[in-house]
């Protein structure tokens, strides 16, 4: 059943994508962000903001921006970043990314990684085109810009929010662990230490698909 459920996963043909510490090596520091910011430890930073005076909530995401921008001047796509999506682009697979990050600066890393390519512009939604993660509203803005149902999809991430929102949803989720801790089992249908990893089962995957089709024919 387990190998079932696995194999339903890698055969969806729309899959959405966490941007940072995903498709990018992970390099925010979140606690120092938070103390940047002055945002309790702890605490979702977005959430925090949203919650400040008008004034001091503009402040504070000016400046989360500049953070930000500074970040994607130098991120490095995951292992097995490439691989996957030309993978999944070479198959037809409708490919998104939904973060919590801004769309400008989700399009200027994926442009700097080399991923743009296998991305529609208008698949790409940050947080002020969708309610944030762990909100499942991006997930159902992408479906219905795709015209299948939620539950067609699979959100792959790096942390609890990404499979708490492709959960709410009704998605397949995917969580990519580099220290394989899987703290979420509960959330998790799929659990890879990498995307290199992931792009090998799902070309396994592919593999069997054709050898059943050629044992059938035969």
């Amino acid at each position: 059943m387990e190998n079932d459920s696995r194999q339903g996963i890698l055969r969806k043909t729309h899959w959405v994508f966490d941007l940072d510490g995903t498709l990018t090596v992970a390099i925010h520091d979140f606690a120092h962000i938070r103390n940047v910011l002055g945002v309790p430890q702890g605490t979702d930073i977005l959430g925090h903001l949203e919650g400040l005076p008008e004034a001091e909530g503009m402040r504070a995401r000016a400046l989360l921006q500049s953070i930000e921008e500074e970040l994607a001047g130098r991120t490095e796509p995951a292992e097995g970043a490439l691989e996957l999506l030309q993978l999944l682009h070479g198959r037809g697979t409708r490919i998104g990314v939904l973060t919590r990050n801004t769309r400008d600066n989700a399009l200027t890393t994926l442009s700097r990684i080399g991923l743009l390519p296998f991305i529609g512009a208008g698949d790409v939604l940050g947080r002020d085109d969708a309610r944030a993660k762990p909100d499942p509203d991006g997930i159902h803005k992408l479906a219905c810009r795709w015209g299948v149902p939620a539950a067609a999809l699979v959100m792959v991430g790096d942390y609890a929010f990404d499979l708490q929102t492709g959960r709410a949803a009704g998605a397949g989720t995917v969580h990519v662990d580099p220290a394989r801790a899987f703290r979420w089992p509960e959330l998790t249908d799929l659990a890879v230490g990498s995307l290199a990893e992931l792009a090998q089962a799902l070309q396994a995957s592919v593999s069997s698909s054709w050898s059943a089709i050629c044992t059938i024919s035969s």
